[in-house]
């Protein structure tokens, strides 16, 4: 957690440093998504789980290998750069937890692998964000991030739109100006 300072990870709930690690990501909108350069896919479906920083992921591989399944914890220290927190789950812990009261988001992953110096992915939505396809980049420092171009196939970065965080897409929906964002020009 070299880039956070012990105080701010102290103030958002991490009082232990040695239990959390530091995501470094940017996210972009896409018109289309450039499927032809999928090398693997998982479905995934979150709980966000009501009255926490809480989400319960289940990631169905697409190649029928065994599902993932993890309860996690966020804080957002900017944009783009967060603390996370994961307990991997048996299938009787996460059947049990799934119960929780909360919002649910369904997508499909597809890797791009390591393009450029970070993982690439790009998250097709389904259900009420059906229509949604927004590509991410995971970097190792701030300093490939910062670095890093907009993929050729995306069209606007959101990285510093909050309204197109998971959090914020499974309780507030789409943005309203995203249709428009569509059938503009833009990007």
């Amino acid at each position: 957690m070299a880039d956070i300072d012990q105080a701010t990870a102290a103030a958002l709930g991490w009082p232990k440093a040695k239990y959390a690690w530091v995501e470094h990501e940017r996210r972009w909108l896409c018109r289309v998504a450039p499927l032809e350069r999928t090398i693997s896919a998982q479905m995934f479906e979150d709980l966000y789980i009501a009255g926490t920083q809480l989400r319960l992921r289940e990631a169905l591989p697409t190649d029928g290998g065994p599902p993932m399944r993890r309860l996690g914890r966020k804080a957002d220290v900017s944009a783009s750069i967060r603390l996370l927190t994961s307990i991997y789950l048996s299938p009787g812990e996460f059947s049990l937890l799934s119960s929780l009261p909360g919002k649910r988001l369904r997508k499909m992953r597809h890797s791009l692998g390591r393009v450029n110096g970070a993982d690439l992915f790009i998250d097709v939505f389904e259900g009420e964000l059906s229509g949604l396809i927004m590509a991410e980049a995971e970097f190792d420092d701030i300093e490939s991030m910062n670095a890093y171009p907009m993929p050729d196939f995306a069209c606007l970065e959101v990285t510093e739109d909050i309204r197109y965080t998971g959090g914020r897409l499974v309780t507030d929906g789409l943005p309203t100006d995203h249709s428009t964002f569509l059938t503009s020009g833009q990007g």
